[in-house]
């Protein structure tokens, strides 16, 4: 039995659908059943577990042959992530008691960056599961294509995608979060020692302007990437609500700058087979019926 915490995102589902395809058994760990049901009716255990709760997550880990591990986003961290280092506190914990045979854990591309950022949150919990007794992989994937559902209606009004990745030209690892799903779904039936890692891409590196031509193929209209100027991020994220902007805005430099990157430190690497050119077509078609 598989216990997938992640489950009702795109990443967890997709490694999920996989599984059950496969004819193994999962164990759906969720916050709240109602998001659940609809995993439940394919044929999942339930387990109901907040992040945080760690005897509960412990129930739910007990008797794996493998946990995945996706812990929740935190966009708007409070100064020094205490959110994520409680939840990693838990996760590990549970863990520990739980002793299932093997951890997939969802990273990122610039976990092991130096400099603070948003993405820093992933390089603790890296630094949490890697003294774990057992066999561990770190999926780092590139930045996730699917992040332009939030363009689909621009590109449709407007004929402009907003982008904080500059230049428009500039062309960056990207990748779909299907294909992080799947290969999450090999790497957690598979037997290993030790830790290893991966760092995830799509077949091709993928600039702004890129997602805006395959914005202007899907639609068939024009379609241009417009730079949000760097001065405009902090008032226009705050006026979003977040109360601590900086983190978000040093992620995008480390992506622009270049400080964020796949360095090649001994991990492996992965060409996933899902362009952006697809990923935004199935955005613009919509939810399959």
């Amino acid at each position: 039995m598989y216990a997938i915490t992640g489950i009702t995102g795109k990443v967890g589902g997709e490694l999920a659908r996989n599984l059950l395809a496969a004819g193994q058994p999962i164990r759906a760990v969720v916050r709240d059943a109602r998001k659940g049901a609809a995993w439940a009716a394919h044929g999942c255990e339930l387990a109901i577990a907040d992040m945080q709760d760690t005897a509960a997550l412990t129930a739910a880990f007990s008797g794996a042959a493998g946990v995945f591990i996706l812990p929740p986003p935190e966009f708007d961290p409070e100064p020094g992530y205490p959110e994520a280092r409680a939840v990693n506190d838990s996760v590990v914990a549970a863990l520990m008691a739980a002793r299932p045979a093997r951890v997939v854990c969802l990273s990122t591309v610039g976990a092991d960056a130096v400099e603070d950022n948003l993405l820093s949150q992933r390089s603790l919990l890296e630094a949490a599961l890697r003294d774990l007794p057992m066999p561990l992989a770190i999926v780092r994937p590139a930045w996730f294509i699917d992040n332009v559902a939030w363009d689909v209606a621009s590109a449709r009004d407007t004929g402009i995608i907003h982008s904080f990745l500059q230049p428009t030209d500039k062309k960056l690892p990207m990748v779909a979060a299907r294909d992080v799903g799947r290969l999450a779904a090999e790497l957690i039936v598979q037997h290993w020692s030790g830790t290893r890692i991966f760092e995830l891409e799509g077949p091709e590196r993928v600039s702004p302007d890129d997602l805006a031509a395959a914005f202007a193929a899907a639609l068939g209209k024009p379609v241009r990437a417009a730079p949000v100027p760097r001065e405009s991020w902090e008032p226009l994220f705050r006026r979003h609500g977040m109360k601590n902007p900086e983190p978000r805005i040093r992620m995008l430099d480390g992506f622009n700058e270049g400080w964020i990157r796949f360095q090649n430190g001994g991990g492996e690497t992965i060409k996933g087979p899902t362009s952006a050119a697809e990923v935004i077509a199935d955005l613009v078609a919509g939810p399959k019926a």
